[in-house]
């Protein structure tokens, strides 16, 4: 089953999918919602998600002909209760792998376990939707539309491992406008997101280099949002004090990516 849904669109989507459905080649739900960022339409989807198994699919991305039938064949010779899940790969239109593959014979990782041995590159993950329910929605933060889905994806990897699908299962068409891109961006505009993302991120990393680098990450975030007073407001404050002068110069140079970056738009 597809399950569709409509973030805001202005784009006529919603005449395009009834179109689909009034065809009847296939079962879709289709939901609209106002414009609340994707971690909003995540939370809807996952509110609304009835099949074992779900993966999530961007707009302007597209599954291979073959994805389907391999997430499914894999579970059934490999799923169990025990995991969360299916992580496979992600390739660019021409083919291309997205960041590096998996590590020979691995068969089993966490999403987190795979970028803390050198993991590159996005990956697609295919949940339990029994799984994916047992955790906080995603916050929504007023006048915000951005927060990092990876929150969702760290508090399941204390409880569980994916299985492991070295196979493409997304093709992926990033557009200059999507939230791929201008990180600084998105780090600007969404202050009080980003706040609460490195604050659970510095709870769950199991290696300091990381955690120092989200204390950092956090630094930035509060002088932006106006909320220096919360600063020492973590699990390591110790740490974030030592962080707060390569916080303020990462705040600095965020504020010079996104001004040099209004300033080409206009140009």
């Amino acid at each position: 089953m597809w399950l569709i849904v409509d973030d805001g669109s202005s784009d006529g989507t919603g005449d395009v999918v009834a179109r689909w459905i009034n065809d009847g080649k296939m079962d879709i739900k289709y939901i609209y919602q106002d414009n609340q960022g994707m971690h909003g339409a995540h939370n809807t989807a996952y509110r609304n998600i009835e099949t074992e198994l779900n993966v999530c699919i961007d707009s302007d991305d597209y599954m291979p002909e073959d994805a389907v039938e391999k997430i499914i064949s894999c579970w059934k010779e490999r799923g169990s209760e025990e995991y969360a899940g299916i992580i496979g790969l992600d390739v660019d239109t021409s083919g291309k792998l997205i960041g590096t593959g998996f590590q020979k014979g691995m068969e089993i990782t966490t999403l987190s376990g795979f970028y803390d041995n050198g993991g590159r590159g996005d990956k697609k993950l295919v949940y339990r939707t029994e799984v994916i329910k047992q955790y906080p929605e995603y916050p929504i933060f007023e006048g915000e539309k951005y927060f990092g889905l990876a929150y969702k994806y760290h508090l399941i990897d204390q409880d569980y491992k994916l299985l492991v699908l070295n196979e493409p299962l997304v093709i992926v068409e990033y557009q200059p406008d999507g939230s791929s891109y201008g990180m600084f961006r998105q780090y600007w505009n969404n202050p009080n997101g980003f706040m609460f993302f490195r604050k659970s991120e510095m709870r769950l990393q199991k290696s300091v280099s990381s955690r120092f680098r989200s204390c950092i990450h956090y630094v930035s975030h509060c002088i932006r949002a106006g909320k220096r007073n919360e600063f020492f407001s973590n699990s390591h404050p110790v740490l974030t004090f030592i962080a707060l002068p390569l916080g303020a110069v990462l705040y600095l140079y965020t504020r010079h990516k996104v001004k040099k970056g209004a300033a080409m738009s206009i140009s």
